[in-house]
């Protein structure tokens, strides 16, 4: 599907210059002089890079539709993640580095939603929240105020996230995987 350089938004994945980019972040200007524009910072599906592209709403870019497919996460095999198709139960490896600082939050048998474009998987997309157990917590520095007063504690994957005073060792939390920050206390 065909979109002017304007309606470009983040989230959008377009073919630009061969590759497959996904729209990071996207800001429309109107300079005094000239036509608008929208600035928008892309990066590579394929292979991480990243660009700053200025589209004017006379140019036209592919919008590129991905395929999801549910998998779930089997083990790690050094740098590589292995993953089963639900349906089919074929297997899938990906490096680690696809999955970026999130992988930290696979579990054995997590549900995850892989993202294939043309049948190549390109990204892989975790739950939005997952629950951990803090493993070691900062103890609270007295003379601070409560509004302000998080301190650091160590989940038992090994990430490092800030908690708030009354979270203790062997406390089950929920964490935000994408932002690396602590949620709410687990039920």
């Amino acid at each position: 599907m065909k979109i002017s350089g304007v309606d470009i938004r983040p989230g959008n994945i377009i073919e630009y210059e061969g590759g497959i980019w996904r729209a990071v972040k996207t800001q429309h200007t109107q300079p005094g002089k000239g036509g608008a524009y929208m600035q928008v910072e892309m990066k590579n599906l394929i292979d991480g890079r990243k660009t700053n592209v200025r589209f004017r709403s006379a140019e036209v870019v592919e919008r590129v539709r991905l395929d999801t497919k549910d998998f779930q996460y089997l083990y790690a095999e050094d740098d590589n993640l292995v993953f089963m198709d639900k349906d089919s139960y074929d297997q899938v490896t990906l490096p680690r580095d696809l999955l970026g600082e999130a992988a930290a939050f696979l579990t054995d048998g997590m549900d995850v939603v892989m993202e294939l474009y043309e049948e190549r998987p390109i990204s892989v997309q975790l739950p939005e929240q997952v629950e951990c157990t803090i493993v070691e917590a900062d103890a609270v520095v007295k003379g601070q105020t409560a509004s302000s007063s998080y301190k650091p504690a160590m989940l038992d994957n090994g990430v490092r996230i800030m908690v708030p005073p009354h979270i203790g060792s062997g406390t089950r939390v929920v964490v935000d995987v994408y932002e690396q920050t602590y949620v709410r206390r687990a039920d």
